[in-house]
């Protein structure tokens, strides 16, 4: 009773990923719906748990313009009653945002700085992380980026797919970004849990443009500006996450290795 742990989003990418590391852990998904005050306060109130990982989320950027309202409800105020209810149980709470929270003025983010986001996803993620900072002293929001791993949609997986169907698959590379495998981040999660409350940067060692990211992976990949390729949601240009508080994960390189090793996928003429 005294180590029980909630895990909301488990069948996620990062949840299943989360599930490898605390496998005692009770598990929600769908079943529960977190933008339902009276249901996420009432479940957690009755659980009692001491720990509740929060890996649920709208991570379609370009979906959350469309959906405005649910983008809202779900990455923001749904943490207004998870918050709550981990305050009512003395629960720790852990949550995941994003680098999408800033707009790209600066190469480089640390803790400390201010969030400015520029579409509705960081919008709604940014107020997640604010009604969290309200109404609960014990928290750790661990800010990520560019997440891949299985169980899930992802850029790696997508871009494999892609480079059997064209002859050539334009990626951008003004954008930059630090890839996360999403094992490494469910580690690293059960090391913040006996750190200090407060914010955390944690993402694989290294930064990369999406292009960069892409030719590690294909070998017909050609570079493009993003102008070329308009999306509903504007995306910062820069939003490497820099990690002030705790070790680095290994380099995003031997990350991206693993995980393509563990899915058995061999690609011919893969740069190394």
């Amino acid at each position: 009773m005294k180590n029980r742990i909630l895990i909301l989003g488990a069948y996620g990418m990062l949840g299943h990923a989360l599930q490898n590391i605390f496998p005692e852990a009770i598990l929600k998904g769908h079943d529960l719906d977190i933008t339902d005050e009276r249901a996420i306060k009432g479940f957690i109130e009755d659980l009692h748990p001491s720990i509740v990982i929060n890996a649920a989320g709208y991570t379609n950027v370009d979906g959350c313009e469309e959906n405005q309202k649910l983008a809202f409800a779900v990455n923001g105020e749904s943490l207004q009653y998870i918050s709550c209810a981990c305050n009512e149980v003395n629960a720790i709470l852990i949550h995941y945002s994003t680098d999408y929270i800033f707009d790209g003025s600066k190469k480089e983010y640390v803790e400390t700085d201010i969030p400015h986001p520029i579409n509705i996803y960081g919008k709604s993620k940014s107020l997640g992380e604010k009604n969290i900072i309200k109404n609960i002293e014990n928290y750790r929001i661990i800010r990520t980026s560019g997440l891949f791993g299985e169980h899930g949609k992802n850029f790696v997986d997508t871009i494999l797919t892609l480079s059997t169907q064209l002859p050539e698959v334009k990626v951008v590379n003004d954008q930059t970004t630090k890839p996360t495998y999403t094992i490494d981040l469910a580690k690293k999660t059960l090391e913040i849990i006996s750190l200090n409350s407060g914010i955390y940067h944690i993402t694989n060692d290294g930064i990369c443009t999406w292009y960069d990211f892409a030719s590690n992976l294909i070998p017909n990949t050609v570079p493009c500006l993003a102008a070329e390729f308009p999306r509903r949601a504007k995306r910062p240009h820069y939003s490497a996450l820099t990690n002030t508080k705790t070790t680095q994960l290994r380099h995003w390189k031997l990350a991206l290795n693993e995980y393509l090793m563990n899915k058995k996928t061999y690609i011919t003429g893969r740069p190394r």
